[in-house]
């Protein structure tokens, strides 16, 4: 078999093992915030979610969620959270750039993976259907 064959799965456990990491400190706070303090207007936008109550547990069960079922390989196409990396990125371009790279490794290994399974999407992008 060859390399280019495991290639999907090394993309799925490299982008759902730090989902789960992350998904886990939501609840359980083992991992301690950064020394250096964020820019004021990131501490705004973070201190917002912070305050509605739920929006960071919230944000944690998906990350929680989808970086087990990344793992286990179930519902791959669906779990791919594209909106959460897309706030991530405008997150840190636009508030925090010290995150940047690590943002843009999640968005090419979310690329990658939504070309990998891209026949799953195919029937997204008929332009005129009928319902079943």
């Amino acid at each position: 078999m060859k390399i280019t064959h495991y290639i999907p799965a090394i993309a799925r456990i490299l982008l759902g093992l730090p989902l789960l990491v992350f998904g886990l400190n939501g609840f359980l706070n083992f991992y301690s915030p950064p020394s250096t303090p964020m820019p004021e207007e990131a501490m705004a936008f973070v201190g917002a979610l912070m305050a509605s109550g739920y929006m960071m547990k919230l944000i944690a069960c998906t990350h929680l969620v989808v970086g087990a079922l990344l793992v286990i390989n179930r519902f791959v196409p669906l779990v791919l959270f594209a909106p959460f990396i897309v706030n991530s990125i405008a997150f840190h371009l636009f508030l925090e750039p010290s995150g940047l790279a690590v943002a843009g490794v999640f968005l090419a290994l979310e690329l990658y993976l939504a070309w990998a399974y891209r026949a799953a999407y195919r029937p997204l992008f008929i332009a005129r259907t009928s319902p079943a």
